[in-house]
């Protein structure tokens, strides 16, 4: 195994256009912390980098929408986004971002070596084109009809109702949301990274190097590499973003997903102008990507193929991704406000950021999607931070303060049951590391908490002080134990709860210490003095947790009537005998074609198990006729023909409106035979 001197940490960089949520610090945040101060406390060399990323299609449309521009528009959230990773010790060396000075001239140059090493190709294409504008439309510029589900409202590059991936070309009825209008296609030049050209290696090295990453990560990149790799576009027509470095490349900057991850380079640089290189050039470096599951591409297939691109940057050596952080049983959504946002929850439990810390890590969706809930939240603060971790270290601290005036008690002769407990937490080191070094941080929390049952346990058996009135020789030495425990705590605990290692240390009196000294049994001195007890953890009333869930109820509620409002309201009630007019059966398509000159009709041929009939429907703009073929509609029967752009529709097909606008054809659940009443 390679020996390195010095390891790079990064965490993805989080999107400047919205505050974090506990999804953010679960899947990224937290671990990567974990690692680092975990590493520090080993006394290795480690550079902790992180920032904001702050360029891209999704920030302008925010400023377009608040009446800003896209530099406010990110300095207010960069602003939150940092305070909030602060509130939370995520101790980062260097939090930075993607609009300094810095990263627009690290981008620049990393683009520029590509370039001049023939890394790119050019191509020009069609895309479309705002003339009332007058500009081209990023993916996110453009809305339409999904050709897949036919909603309506799709992104030129998903379509959110369906969560199909798009090409705006594929777009039914494509609008510019800057102006309204229908936008033309018009050539447009710009650079690809031919990622198809780095397939043979990277699968070498992911497939065949890199067995151990995690099997979430090995999977996700096998799946991509198996698929064939395609060349990938690194520009695009845009005024927020580093303009490309090139001639010719007017009005374009550099694509949002090959410029952010450059920013780990560029915040190193800015922090250490004149070392920066040892943390991404020498082969003695470790390099680390913390992310989530939705950036394991980027961070295991395209960064590399960039780094390597340019030649003299080193690649990761590991990407512990984690899965996705559910809330109550339903996905995060920041669009829906179904979130619990980090500077919201220190208004709310102050102090209690390693609360927080401790239920995320406990959760943690390492190898898989994982639930929050605030029920959880409570029963792990009430019976484990504070019944066992915060019950031992207090009572501990008040006896020592009873029966020897607050003074480390001397250790003298050690029973069987003393013996038994000190080596029980005396693998503690060993059994931490063990999941530490293969990033399983929830494993690893177990057992640092399994320290504190330990005293626990030890302190109810011993019982002291039931001891005081005959042996304060063994009463001592219990609280001597006790008080080493205490300290190893302090150790075991600081990667994960930064706070109340701190304030262990300061009511323990205990100095500077090292990961070495973890499991030691002396770490505390007869005689040094122990500073008056205080709570480290407090019990969490139901009505603070009932307030929690109440604010979510209220949201979704929210959610709910906004959908509501969306709905038609009831029509008056008719009489049940006007309803038995109607003869509604099943049909099945024989044969669609689009109405010539008219947008939004398609003309059926119905078989309708007797003579068949021809029926005209408006929904040419939510499916595509040929895909209608063979398949059973419902249709009303008895209605009378009518003539519809010269041809004489017999009867009507049956769709229902969706909340967004969209139709959606009614079918029977199985096929079932032409003509067949619907009753």
């Amino acid at each position: 195994m390679t020996q390195f001197k010095r390891t790079t940490v990064t965490s993805a960089l989080p999107y400047a256009n919205g505050p974090v949520h506990i999804g953010h610090l679960a899947g990224v945040y937290i671990p990567a912390d974990i690692f680092v101060r975990y590493l520090r406390l080993k006394g290795e060399s480690v550079l902790f980098v992180g920032g904001s990323d702050e360029h891209g299609v999704p920030i302008t449309i925010k400023a377009k929408k608040e009446g800003l521009s896209p530099q406010d528009i990110v300095d207010r959230y960069h602003t939150i986004i940092k305070a909030s990773f602060e509130a939370f010790g995520i101790s980062f060396d260097v939090y930075s971002r993607t609009t300094s000075k810095t990263h627009h001239e690290v981008a620049s140059e990393i683009f520029k070596t590509i370039y001049d090493k023939g890394g790119f190709i050019e191509q020009t294409s069609e895309q479309y084109y705002d003339q009332e504008a007058k500009q081209f439309l990023a993916d996110r510029y453009i809305i339409g009809t999904c050709p897949h589900c036919k909603s309506e409202g799709a992104y030129g590059d998903q379509c959110e109702a369906c969560g199909t991936s798009l090409n705006p070309l594929d777009l039914i009825k494509p609008k510019s949301t800057i102006s309204g209008s229908t936008p033309i296609l018009k050539e447009t030049k710009h650079w690809y990274l031919p990622l198809d050209k780095h397939e043979a290696w990277l699968r070498q090295w992911i497939l065949e190097e890199h067995k151990e990453w995690k099997p979430n990560v090995y999977g996700q990149c096998k799946s991509w590499l198996d698929m064939g790799l395609q060349p990938r576009a690194v520009s695009r027509d845009l005024d927020w973003g580093i303009p490309v470095p090139v001639p010719g490349a007017e009005g374009k900057v550099l694509y949002v997903w090959f410029d952010a991850p450059i920013g780990y380079i560029s915040n190193t640089k800015e922090l250490l102008p004149d070392s920066w290189e040892q943390w991404w050039k020498d082969p003695e470096t470790r390099l680390l990507h913390f992310i989530g599951k939705d950036n394991i591409v980027f961070h295991c297939i395209v960064f590399p193929a960039m780094l390597k691109a340019e030649g003299s940057y080193i690649l990761p050596e590991n990407v512990p991704a984690n899965e996705f952080l559910n809330l109550e049983g339903d996905k995060i959504s920041t669009s829906r406000n179904w979130a619990v946002w980090l500077h919201e929850y220190l208004v709310d439990f102050p102090d209690k950021q390693d609360v927080l810390r401790y239920v995320l890590t406990a959760n943690a969706p390492e190898t898989k999607d994982n639930d929050f809930t605030w029920k959880d939240f409570q029963a792990r603060n009430n019976n484990e931070l504070v019944a066992v971790f915060g019950n031992f270290v207090n009572r501990t601290l008040v006896l020592t303060h009873k029966y020897f005036d607050g003074k480390v008690p001397a250790c003298s002769e050690l029973s069987d049951y003393d013996n038994q407990t000190l080596k029980e937490f005396a693998d503690v080191k060993q059994a931490l590391e063990k999941h530490l070094n293969v990033f399983r941080f929830r494993d690893a929390q177990k057992e640092a908490m399994n320290l504190a049952r330990i005293g626990n346990k030890y302190l109810a058996d011993t019982e002291p002080w039931k001891l005081a009135k005959t042996s304060m020789d063994r009463v001592g030495t219990i609280l001597n134990i006790s008080l080493q425990i205490t300290a190893n705590l302090a150790i075991a605990f600081e990667p994960f709860l930064p706070f109340t290692a701190a304030k262990l240390r300061t009511l323990l009196n205990l100095s500077d210490f090292v990961w070495a000294s973890l499991g030691s049994i002396d770490l505390l001195p007869a005689g040094q003095l122990i500073n008056t007890p205080e709570l480290l953890f407090e019990k969490i009333e139901d009505e603070a947790i009932e307030a929690q869930v109440q604010k979510l109820l209220a949201t979704k509620k929210a959610n709910e009537l906004e959908m509501t409002q969306l709905i038609h309201p009831i029509r008056e009630n008719i009489a049940f005998e006007d309803f038995t007019k109607l003869d509604i059966r099943i049909g099945t398509v024989v044969d669609c074609q689009k109405v010539p000159k008219a947008d939004k009709l398609l003309v059926f041929k119905i078989d309708d198990g007797l003579a068949g009939r021809t029926i005209v429907s408006g929904i040419a703009a939510y499916y595509q006729a040929e895909s209608l073929v063979g398949k059973q509609v419902c249709f009303i029967a008895n209605l009378s023909p009518r003539k519809l752009k010269g041809i004489d529709s017999e009867g009507m097909i049956l769709s229902v409106e969706n909340t967004d606008g969209t139709l959606v054809l009614l079918a029977p659940s199985q096929a079932v035979v032409p003509g067949t009443e619907v009753k």
